[in-house]
């Protein structure tokens, strides 16, 4: 299965393993509650997806890359114990908890969640004098007498021997004690994942150009050269970043991420042009709405994988107004909740700097708790910390202006939470010029052609503009999307006449 099938399976298996009948009893007992062993490629997301699974149904989150440890430090390390057995005392070896089930208790210490995955990487590359404590865990979750506390998914992943020559075999008793799933790399699944991540475009619109060179494994006489989905990914952080300091990757910082020369040359060169082509058609004119006839000829006669290059542009700084769009409207709907927490205080007769900071506080709390729980990815935290911003922001503002009545604060925050909604309507009011000028020159340059199918596609799957659309409106989009969805209603019709026709010749022919 793909990726995200994966990680809603997991999350299903999660989801039974967790439930419980009225007396409070597991509907699976745990005994019976199979550790969850992910085999596939290295860099699909394995890893990404415990953490998304974690997040989204709100439990915790402990990882280990099992290849890091010894013995001693998974097993804990071992102690002399007096005990006394019928009458006669005896000297036994008992062992300190292990670091990782310590860190289980200690996650449940500082979060308060009592259920969780603990997820164990690379669980068949382990060390030969590992490897039998490991099996043991899969089989009983337990390191020597001391076991995983009851709520707690064992999910565990490893990679096949074509791709790593350091991993055992698991025999039978053991892969009969655990829930096998493969996984495989699917372009199309991170793409969607890509768009949630707002990976850099030259990434996304290369691979979509180049599909085949998304993940690929080859074994050549320098030994085995790669370009995996995490290695994609990590670039594009890069790439995002460098551009933000004003500096370049060339063929060389590509290579770094892109382990196979004959990929990482080709997407180099496809970075330059793809530069290029943001200067060439000018596409901060064509979002202004100020661009040149000289444009769009050159971009009509364009060969195709350039004018995909050139809407892919396109469509990266639409969703990069779009983003930050939804990042503010999301901000004036926590901050508002916030304040109606603020004017309820205030009722009660609390102080409005004293409201203000308790308000932060538990936020700053709560985010520490995620971050501790591993549930928080990087678009939540950023949320979370502009709140906790803007909160303590008002509060040092009323402590500027001195003592102020209940009244006469919740007036000025009240102002002040009024600029964050200008600027949320700032942001959609810019978006939405950007999306309708860029409907404009494509019309222009392509009149009714694939290229705009394609565009209209791709704002329907990408999650920040779909959301914006849906949210503000955009009546080119909706124009198109009647007449994608008319075309396709006449197509399928079409389709389906053919088909009766030929069966009926069929039927005409046996009789």
């Amino acid at each position: 299965m793909n990726i995200k099938q994966a990680k809603q399976e997991i999350a299903n298996t999660l989801k039974a393993y967790l439930a419980k009948d009225p007396l409070g009893n597991y509907l699976i007992p745990p005994v019976r509650q199979r550790p969850v062993l992910l085999m596939g490629p290295p860099g699909v997301g394995k890893t990404q997806i415990m953490e998304q699974v974690a997040a989204e149904t709100g439990v915790g989150l402990v990882a280990y890359t099992i290849t890091h440890h010894t013995r001693q430090s998974a097993v804990g390390l071992p102690f002399i114990e007096k005990r006394v057995y019928g009458g006669e005392e005896f000297s036994v070896t008992e062992y300190t908890m292990s670091e990782i089930l310590a860190s289980v208790y200690e996650l449940m210490e500082k979060t308060g969640l009592k259920e969780g995955i603990l997820f164990l990487d690379e669980i068949n590359c382990v060390s030969e004098t590992l490897a039998p404590m490991m099996l043991q865990f899969l089989q009983c979750k337990t390191f020597g007498n001391q076991r995983l506390p009851e709520g707690w998914l064992i999910a565990a992943a490893g990679n096949p021997p074509e791709y790593n020559r350091s991993v055992r075999d698991f025999d039978v008793v053991t892969l009969d004690r655990v829930k096998r799933v493969d996984v495989r790399e699917d372009f199309a699944v991170w793409k969607e994942y890509a768009r949630q991540k707002g990976l850099h475009g030259a990434v996304v619109s290369y691979l979509d150009i180049k599909k085949e060179n998304f993940y690929r494994v080859e074994t050549t006489a320098e030994g085995i050269q790669f370009a995996t989905a995490r290695g994609w990914e990590d670039l594009s952080e890069l790439l995002t970043v460098y551009e933000t300091l004003g500096l370049k990757a060339d063929r060389e910082v590509v290579g770094q991420y892109i382990q196979l020369p004959r990929i990482a040359r080709d997407f180099a060169n496809y970075l330059e042009l793809y530069h290029k082509y943001r200067n060439i058609y000018h596409v901060d004119e064509i979002l202004k709405g100020a661009w040149r006839p000289v444009t769009v000829r050159e971009l009509r006669a364009a060969p195709f994988d350039e004018k995909l290059s050139v809407m892919g542009l396109l469509l990266s700084r639409l969703s990069e107004a779009a983003r930050e769009a939804r990042r503010q409207d999301a901000l004036c709907e926590n901050l508002h909740a916030a304040l109606t927490e603020f004017k309820e205080a205030l009722a009660a007769g609390e102080e409005p700097q004293g409201v203000l900071e308790a308000l932060a506080l538990r936020r700053r709390e709560a985010l520490k708790r995620a971050r501790d729980a591993g549930q928080l990815e990087k678009s939540r935290h950023t949320l979370a910390q502009l709140e906790i911003n803007a909160l303590e922001d008002y509060r040092r503002r009323l402590a500027a202006d001195g003592p102020a009545a209940s009244e006469t604060a919740m007036e000025a925050v009240r102002g002040w939470f009024g600029q964050e909604v200008e600027q949320r309507a700032s942001l959609a009011r810019a978006a939405k010029e950007e999306l309708d000028h860029a409907f404009v020159f494509l019309e222009e340059t392509f009149g009714q052609g694939q290229e705009l199918v394609l565009f209209v596609t791709e704002l329907t799957a990408g999650p920040d503009t779909s959301w914006f659309i849906e949210t503000f409106g955009c009546d080119a989009y909706f124009r198109h999307n009647r007449e994608l969805l008319f075309d396709d209603t006449r197509r399928r019709i079409r389709e389906d006449i053919i088909a009766a026709k030929a069966a009926a010749q069929e039927d005409a022919y046996e009789s």
